[in-house]
């Protein structure tokens, strides 16, 4: 039998108090970034608080997309959509792709995964049947090698979109998951003015 945990009772209770005594009030704010950002970050638990404050981002300052990684999969995939939509609805000028030392999809295993899914109850014969139908569950799962070079792969991935516009800084950083630390690797701007440099040399 499925031992239960008390999480979402405690939520529940904690939630009600929470409204009745309209704590929610200091969190008041509209659904447009201060700060003109967006910032795409792990979802590591040790960066839940810690990236915000070392950023000095505040609630209503930014939009904040999570995964496994903090990373940008697929041109076409829900981050990048994400981030599109950032730009175009909510004005949004700067995009800040944040990694992380010791991150755990750094060196991921997929088949030790898969052979948990399996301790769990998938079949191996539904695996099989996605990799027959060309999604490979071991490439879908594998994290990356290197978190520098995942790091920029996806500021590249961001930059070099064809519906992203020129004008928008995409920047790389990593964070020290211990001290919050902030290590620039890619400064966005750079490229903004190399391409505002350009449009200046063919009078445009």
């Amino acid at each position: 039998m499925v031992e239960k945990n008390k999480n979402l009772e405690e939520i529940l209770s904690f939630n009600k108090k929470f409204v009745e005594d309209k704590e929610y009030e200091a969190f008041g704010t509209t659904k447009y970034p201060d700060k003109k950002m967006v910032v795409v970050s792990c979802m590591d638990t040790r960066l839940t608080e810690l990236l915000p404050k070392a950023m000095n981002v505040r609630n209503g300052d930014a939009k904040f997309i999570k995964n496994a990684g903090g990373v940008i999969v697929h041109p076409f995939g829900s981050a990048m959509r994400s981030i599109i939509v950032c730009v175009y609805e909510f004005d949004v000028k700067e995009v800040y792709i944040v990694g992380h030392f010791h991150c755990g999809m750094s060196g991921i295993d997929p088949s030790k995964t898969i052979q948990k899914m399996i301790d769990r109850g998938i079949s191996k014969e539904t695996i099989d049947t996605l990799s027959n139908a060309g999604i490979k569950v071991n490439k879908w799962l594998y994290g990356f090698d290197s978190v520098e070079i995942s790091l920029i792969e996806s500021v590249e991935k961001v930059r070099n979109h064809p519906l992203m516009p020129k004008d928008v800084a995409v920047h790389g950083l990593l964070i020290d998951p211990k001290t919050g630390a902030l290590f620039l690797r890619i400064n966005g701007w750079d490229a903004v003015e190399a391409y505002e440099e350009s449009l200046r040399e063919q009078g445009k």
